[in-house]
């Protein structure tokens, strides 16, 4: 008969979690392997196991955010509508943000201090997504210069999404949850053509 699995993919989702919620509260230099491994119940030796150590945590919890972020971005609508499609993506990152907080930090959170610098965001294959969706926008309007357009058009949805998401994640906004799906909505489809516009 064979040993039940001590670490198995359960644990390693909570250490996950626990490192999520670590670095949302004091960003990935406040994480240690002990403070992590009890959030999650377990032992540091567990973290050990199945992760190698501290900086193979980090890397992981951060692929973790990633592909939760990118699967949810691939979740949105797509319909005959190109602009439609482009505030449903605008609507899936704010979803994926409001249900995932802590993930959500860890994607567009500080960095620890020694980690080498990384590659600008418009080179994540998530930036694409969004690039290829104003892009496609932007041909369906008869724009000549769509190709040359599309990437300041997708950084400036983006400058949009995040700061909104990131103003309602910090409290500081007012009204219920309903109110501010309400207004974030709102605020993508009065904005957003102008964005695309003006890119």
């Amino acid at each position: 008969m064979a040993r039940p699995r001590l670490h198995d993919d359960a644990l390693r989702a909570r250490l996950l979690d626990a490192t999520s919620r670590a670095i949302s509260r004091g960003g990935p230099d406040a994480v240690t392997v002990r403070d992590v491994a009890t959030a999650a119940g377990t032992s540091a030796s567990a973290v050990y196991s199945l992760f190698g150590g501290r900086d193979a945590l980090l890397q992981a919890v951060g692929a973790e955010a990633a592909a939760r972020f990118a699967a949810s971005l691939a979740a949105a609508a797509r319909t005959d509508d190109p602009g439609e499609d482009l505030l449903a993506l605008g609507l899936a990152y704010r979803r994926w943000a409001v249900d995932e907080p802590h993930f959500y930090r860890v994607m567009f959170g500080t960095r620890p201090a020694d980690e080498p610098a990384v590659a600008s965001v418009t080179q994540d294959a998530t930036f694409r997504v969004l690039r290829d969706s104003a892009l496609a926008v932007l041909r369906a309007a008869g724009a000549p210069d769509a190709d040359e357009r599309a990437a300041r058009a997708a950084e400036g949805l983006w400058a949009l999404v995040h700061g909104l998401v990131d103003l309602e994640l910090g409290g500081l906004l007012p009204g219920d949850a309903e109110a501010a799906t309400a207004r974030y909505e709102s605020v993508l489809r009065a904005a957003g053509p102008g964005i695309l516009r003006d890119a």
